[in-house]
């Protein structure tokens, strides 16, 4: 560890009360989707009081706070939404707003963001650093378009060289962080299905054309799209997530509906997977039914970029040693961090924020972390822009 990064780490430390104030906050008060009036407004005001320049209403309602001018860029990126849920986690800070919770980590996202706007204000350096406090990364809007494609529409990644971001994870320790190149989350759509037959009366079934007995084949035919129609070497998903269908225990109802999702790594596989969703839909028709269906196209992958990779693999061996640098933990759960990165080289890492005591899931009404991770994150953060600004990247 160099005087230098051991000096950022001590520094991040040192504002731990305030990083864990400004979550807190935020986590108390959590907002929806693009609807984050509050939670914006806060980001602005205290990005001002640190000496930033900020824009509020970006992409609706996201907010950017630059330090320093010229180039080279470095976007960091922090979302602000929460999620509709009821919190059930029995902490002293619990959201204030039934039906909302932050339960994936964005108040932890912008106290970190904050912390690297409040170190990076002490410090003199080349170039821009830009933080983008994104809002709706859990959600579309009637577009179906998320907080990302919005910022950048309106020019949040404009001359950026490399943009970098970070995302809770509960279990990996707090004090370590996971970091590599390559595709390390998926893509996503959604796509809505409706079976469509012939109702009647339950007692009369051959005068019908039942769509449940349609929907059971086409479901039977969905959940063979991975295990029999692709590559086995291509990662994707099929899942349906709801069925609805008829009113009355007696009678057989005209329609059937239902909506899920997929998720890819390769645009090859994507293109696949939506052909494949058709094929198994046309089995209504070859039964004797008729079908719609629609899909709405999400987020790309999030595919991380070597040098940035390397970049923040670099840096976090530095402040926190080599053996706190892990690989990544794969999955297909979608993060529309991979809107910007088709923009501008960059790289997301996964900050450890559990411990044996505290290992609650993301997106679960229990989930709360430990807020020793909030230094951390602040100062690699902090670190890995200094760096390149510097030229030590």
């Amino acid at each position: 560890m160099t005087a230098a990064t051991a000096s950022m780490l001590l520094k991040a430390q040192a504002i731990q009360n305030q990083l864990t104030a400004w979550r807190r906050d935020f986590h108390m008060h959590p907002e929806i989707g693009f609807e984050v009036t509050r939670t914006a407004a806060r980001v602005a005001e205290l990005c001002d009081s640190f000496g930033c320049r900020v824009r509020s209403g970006v992409g609706r309602s996201g907010v950017i706070a630059e330090l320093g001018q010229g180039s080279p860029i470095l976007a960091i990126r922090a979302d602000m939404d929460a999620l509709p849920l009821q919190e059930q986690s029995g902490v002293d800070y619990a959201s204030t707003i039934p039906g909302r919770m932050h339960a994936c980590g964005h108040d932890a996202h912008m106290a970190a963001a904050l912390g690297v706007a409040l170190l990076l204000s002490q410090e003199k350096f080349p170039g821009m650093v830009r933080i983008l406090f994104q809002p709706a990364e859990e959600v579309a809007d009637e577009q179906g378009l998320s907080g990302a494609p919005r910022m950048i529409a309106e020019g949040a990644m404009e001359g950026v060289d490399m943009i970098l971001a970070l995302h809770v994870e509960p279990t990996t320790p707090t004090g370590a962080i996971r970091i590599e190149s390559g595709p390390v989350s998926g893509g996503v759509d959604s796509w809505f299905g409706e079976i469509i037959g012939r109702g009647g009366h339950g007692a009369n079934p051959h005068l019908t054309i039942d769509p449940f007995y349609l929907t059971a084949h086409v479901m039977l035919a969905l959940n063979a799209i991975v295990s029999r129609r692709l590559y086995p070497f291509d990662p994707a998903v099929v899942s349906i997530g709801s069925l609805h269908g008829g009113h009355a225990e007696n009678v057989i109802p005209e329609r059937v509906s239902l909506t899920g999702t997929l998720r890819y790594l390769r645009k090859e596989v994507q293109a696949q997977v939506q052909d494949e969703i058709r094929r198994a839909f046309e089995l209504a028709r070859a039964l004797g039914g008729d079908y719609a269906l629609r899909f709405e196209i999400g987020t790309p992958p999030m595919i991380n970029h070597a040098g940035a990779a390397d970049h923040l693999a670099a840096v976090g061996r530095d402040l926190l040693g080599e053996e706190n640098v892990w690989p990544w933990k794969r999955e297909l759960g979608a993060e529309d961090f991979g809107c910007f990165l088709e923009h501008a080289p960059g790289a997301m890492f996964a900050l450890g924020s559990g411990n044996p005591d505290l290992q609650r899931h993301l997106h679960s009404p229990d989930y709360d972390l430990d807020e020793r991770c909030l230094p951390v994150g602040a100062a690699v953060l902090a670190e890995a822009a200094l760096r390149f600004l510097r030229g030590r990247s």
